[in-house]
């Protein structure tokens, strides 16, 4: 997700649900001098996440169904989200409350995605990045003022279905929609031994902090 973000320095980011503060951190290691926020439902996360990000990542404990007070007022040039994958209406939950928090969904998909939507300054960016299988969901629920949309389908291997994809959509954007050819992760048609099968672009991401360009 970090790398599929265009941000430029001096540029803000807000993370929905930012658990520890992973996706933040790595799009600011890659781009330095951004203006980092997140909002984060448990408070031990939220917790690691300030720690991790020494200083300069603005992390808040709240629901993003209820937006802290500090950044119901701002808006932002970049919003990303890794919302929870498992709609329980249709799954079983973990018997592990801190995984259960970050894959069961407490709210639903529609409300992240118009969350972000109320958070992005004119032209700004929303980035989500969810199972294939919910893609139909994800878009019926953009608003109007969500445009430009661009989806970057993720695949483990060539001949494989994605199993997961990148959603990117502009406020106020007029843009065509775009569905791009799937990003293939790893070489080979099945898993051979152990060791490193990456993709060179996949492997330029995890390892020189390239962005994925699309």
């Amino acid at each position: 997700l970090a790398a599929a973000v265009p941000a430029e320095a001096r540029e803000s980011v807000l993370e929905l649900g930012c658990g520890v503060g992973v996706a933040s951190l790595c799009l600011n290691a890659r781009v330095p001098g951004l203006r980092l926020s997140g909002v984060e439902l448990q408070e031990a996360q939220a917790a690691l996440a300030r720690r991790n990000g020494q200083g300069v990542f603005d992390v808040h404990t709240g629901d993003i169904a209820r937006m802290p007070d500090a950044l119901r007022q701002r808006q932002f040039d970049h919003v990303i989200a890794n919302p929870p994958y498992f709609d329980r209406a249709a799954s079983r939950p973990s018997a592990n409350p801190t995984r259960e928090a970050a894959h069961g969904e407490g709210a639903p998909l529609a409300k992240w995605v118009r969350t972000a939507a109320k958070r992005l300054l004119p032209k700004g960016q929303a980035h989500f990045i969810h199972r294939a299988e919910r893609l139909p969901e994800l878009l019926a629920a953009l608003p109007r003022d969500l445009g430009s949309v661009q989806v970057l389908p993720l695949a483990a291997r060539t001949g494989r279905d994605p199993d997961r994809v990148i959603l990117r959509a502009r406020k106020n954007g007029r843009g065509a929609f775009r569905l791009h050819a799937p990003l293939i992760l790893h070489e080979g048609a099945r898993h051979e031994a152990d060791g490193d099968s990456y993709t060179a672009t996949i492997r330029a991401v995890l390892r020189k902090g390239a962005p994925l360009l699309f």
